[in-house]
């Protein structure tokens, strides 16, 4: 897919097209970290171009000048010896009985039908496809042929009389047939100047069937009646020359059945997200005009449809209720298995499951725009990326195999320079060939990265690439906003007080309302909120009547309508000068922890609204598990200090920065980075974009605005505080995963190939311990797939008690 690029901590002007482009890429004959780096290097020589390759996806992310063209792009690739092709996802088919615009499949996105070639997808089972059948069946007869062999040269007691002509007969066609990917692989990498994996494999074959027809033609192993006893370390010469046919049969088999293996772990560590793209509907109940309904393809549906969910089925797309009344499941999408309660005029997600009744939804974006696709687009970006020790274990393996052929000759010519056995030699070098595997180091981070971060999404944590999970296993400092992160967002007006021989209280609140209708803060929508449910004698005017508006984050709105000035803004740090009863109305709310709004029309103060915010039910023991993992928590809030001190006194946080605007919290994470701390913002507004994109790590909250998330490098899909805690544990696990695959990649070919280069590894046991490398980073990386965030600590008095208070009421009013 190609796509313009994205910059997450700045939107660029809509006006002027972007220069720089991101298309990823399908790459096909990938086996190791030298053809990642092959891969890599060729197409960072394109002028502007910069490639990031994942072989445990077979994917390219690359980013080009709009100079440099797909096709370019393409014909590099392919000139490096490999294949590459753009995933793009077939159109849906429209029904035959009704013809749908051209536009409409092209508003298609990750939710339509999308099948690729069964070969070429990463995520592909290896028994799909033709090409991934031939390949089984290669295996099934190489193993066949080869265990024949295997038996006969391990077992001296069943060599009968000339079984090593039966057993060459049986392992010429495995050397030559069984191995051709290899040497097709091989040479081809040989026409473009490149040594990989399967070049030492390749290499490794040709050797041992060659010495073995020597041996047997030449060396006088083909004697009727000769025996040969196995050993697991190469023999010392008796006159006759050896042979290696099991070396010759196994080294295929092993790698193939090791391969195949492989794929299939890498595949269940990309299984989370292959469940995200499964939670797509294919097809949606739409009601016509006259009262019938008809189902069509999902990308037939647009913005604005309506569309009809019957218990039991999942939400076609994102929308709003019109009609009806139901409890949503979330849990394959937030992480949260209680239900959610719908009813007109609440927002559904795509993908969630009708648990209750009929529900008829207004449909508000399709395709690529709704929030499942975002998520699957954000984990399928997160796991392009690489860590900076993978970016050594790739230059490492960028130059392993010529270091290996190095060694491998350099071997064989030590040993008959000091006159040892021919055969000894040639044993010794084989198992230098075939016991090096760069495939594990090319494996190290992507299968980790893949399983971790579709683990994430299942649990709502959405992380945005390989360098923020390093940023966020180190976080030491986190900077929590008030509104909508420790409490739920959802404000409410608990009381609305009006100056003494003021306007009329409904024309104050008809004004404020109204102005209100441009902004989408919190205090907002309690102030809409609380006109439309207890002053439905108030007309509201259109948001289009209001004239001049802004908003200042962290202050409030101001706005003309009907010639007046209209200001909804925070009260003054000393409110004595507010006309009686403001002030103390302001002071009021300040001492039962509610936020405060001034309305003044035409530069009169005219009202004061007291709104409150019902604290998250997991706050206490989120921030408690924070600071548990060595996290202090800092609380910055545009509010007043008198509400920020009530909230941070029930979350027990120490340190509180009260009525900070957005430069005040930007400034605020400078000043903790100054000392020395590595700093993590959790917000959710426009406020806090700034502090979230200057902060060593960003963190949203899902239901947070466009700019928050755009900011931030960790997006929390879940309504719940302790899925903070729950990434840092994760990453932490995550990153301790991947040195662990790294330090078993280096430390693997640090033992082996010594013990091979001196004689001491028989090629065919070098051969099994090879692919069981890859075997366990794999396997090891698989683990994350299982990981849970420990339970909930049962805790303190002080949170038992917390919990039981928040059960009985709200925290403002403590």
């Amino acid at each position: 897919m190609t796509q313009p690029e994205q910059a997450p901590r700045a939107a660029a002007p809509t006006a002027v097209p972007p220069a720089d482009r991101t298309t990823t890429l399908a790459i096909g004959g990938m086996t190791c970290g030298a053809c990642v780096g092959r891969v890599e290097r060729k197409l960072g020589r394109l002028t502007g171009v910069s490639a990031s390759v994942n072989l445990a996806t077979a994917r390219a992310r690359i980013d080009h000048p709009a100079a440099v063209s797909v096709t370019d792009l393409v014909a590099t690739v392919e000139a490096a010896g490999f294949t590459a092709h753009l995933p793009e996802a077939a159109p849906a088919a429209p029904r035959p009985d009704e013809a749908g615009p051209p536009a409409a499949a092209s508003a298609a996105g990750p939710s339509a039908d999308a099948e690729e070639p069964a070969d070429d997808r990463p995520d592909a089972r290896p028994e799909d496809g033709d090409g991934a059948g031939a390949e089984r069946r290669r295996l099934l007869l190489t193993a066949a042929l080869a265990l024949p062999v295997l038996a006969l040269s391990m077992v001296p007691g069943w060599q009968f009389r000339n079984w090593q002509w039966l057993c060459f007969m049986l392992a010429a066609p495995v050397a030559v047939w069984g191995a051709a990917p290899f040497h097709v692989r091989a040479l081809r990498g040989l026409r473009h100047g490149a040594a990989t994996m399967d070049t030492l494999v390749s290499l490794g074959v040709a050797a041992s069937f060659g010495w073995s027809t020597y041996a047997l033609f030449l060396g006088g192993a083909g004697t009727p009646g000769m025996t040969m006893p196995f050993s697991l370390l190469p023999a010392a010469g008796d006159g006759t020359s050896h042979l290696y046919l099991e070396a010759a049969v196994g080294v295929p088999l092993f790698v193939l059945a090791g391969r195949r293996m492989e794929a299939r772990a890498r595949r269940g560590t990309g299984a989370a997200l292959r469940s995200l793209a499964e939670l797509a509907a294919k097809e949606v109940s739409v009601p016509g005009p006259d009262g019938t309904e008809r189902r069509i393809p999902i990308a037939r549906l647009g913005v604005g449809d309506r569309f009809l969910v019957r218990p039991g089925e999942r939400v076609a797309t994102d929308g709003t209720v019109r009609t009806g009344s139901s409890a949503l499941d979330l849990s394959l999408i937030t992480g949260e298995s209680h239900p959610v309660e719908v009813g007109p005029g609440a927002t559904v997600v795509g993908g969630a499951v009708n648990s209750g009744g009929l529900l008829e939804v207004r449909a508000d974006a399709v395709g690529g725009d709704t929030q499942l696709a975002r998520i699957t687009r954000l984990v399928e970006d997160a796991q392009t990326g690489k860590t900076r020790a993978q970016r050594l274990a790739d230059a490492v393996a960028a130059v392993f195999v010529p270091a290996v052929l190095t060694i491998a000759v350099t071997v064989l010519g030590f040993w008959l320079g000091a006159g040892a056995d021919p055969q000894a030699a040639v044993t010794a070098a084989v198992a230098v060939l075939v016991v090096a595997c760069p495939c594990a180091l090319g494996l190290a981070t992507p299968t980790a990265l893949l399983a971790a971060t579709g683990r994430g999404a299942q649990l709502g944590i959405l992380v945005s690439g390989p360098q923020a999970l390093e940023r966020l296993r180190r976080i030491d400092t986190v900077v929590l906003d008030k509104t909508g992160t420790l409490t739920t967002g959802r404000m409410t007006v608990r009381d609305v007080t009006h100056r003494t021989d003021g306007r009329d209280p409904d024309e104050v609140l008809r004004l404020a309302a109204t102005v209100e209708q441009c902004s989408e803060h919190p205090v907002a929508r309690a102030v809409l909120g609380h006109v439309r449910d207890h002053r439905p004698a108030v007309r509201l005017e259109p948001a289009a009547a209001v004239r001049d508006f802004t908003a200042t984050p962290g202050f409030g709105v101001r706005g003309a309508l009907d010639g007046r000035t209209v200001t909804v803004v925070r009260p003054p740090d000393d409110p004595t000068g507010l006309p009686a009863p403001l002030p103390e109305a302001v002071r009021a709310a300040g001492a039962a922890g509610r936020t405060a709004v001034l309305v003044t029309v035409d530069g009169t103060p005219e009202a004061v609204l007291a709104l409150g915010d019902a604290l998250r039910p997991d706050g206490y023991r989120a921030v408690d598990h924070l600071r548990r993992l060595g996290v202090r928590p800092v609380l910055a809030t545009g509010d007043r200090a008198a509400t920020a001190r009530v909230v941070a006194r029930q979350l027990a946080i120490t340190e509180v920065h009260a009525q900070a605007r957005p430069h005040d919290k930007a400034a605020l994470v400078t000043t903790l980075q100054e000392q020395g701390g590595r700093v993590a913002v959790v917000g959710d507004g426009v406020n806090d974009a700034a502090a979230l994109a200057l902060a060593d790590l960003g963190i949203a909250m899902g239901g947070g605005t466009d700019a928050a998330i755009g900011a931030a490098d960790v997006t929390l899909v879940r309504e719940d505080l302790q899925a903070i805690a729950d990434a840092v544990r994760l990453a932490r696990r995550t990153l301790g995963t991947i040195r662990a695959n790294l330090f078993w990649a280096f430390g693997y070919n640090l033992v082996t190939v010594p013990l091979a280069a001196v004689g001491l590894l028989n090629p065919m046991l070098a051969a099994a311990a090879m692919s069981a490398s890859s075997l366990l980073v794999v396997g090891n990386s698989l683990r994350l797939r299982a990981w849970q965030p420990p339970s909930a600590t049962r805790g303190t008095r002080r949170s038992t008690a917390a919990s039981r208070h928040r059960t009985n009421g709200t925290w403002e009013s403590a």
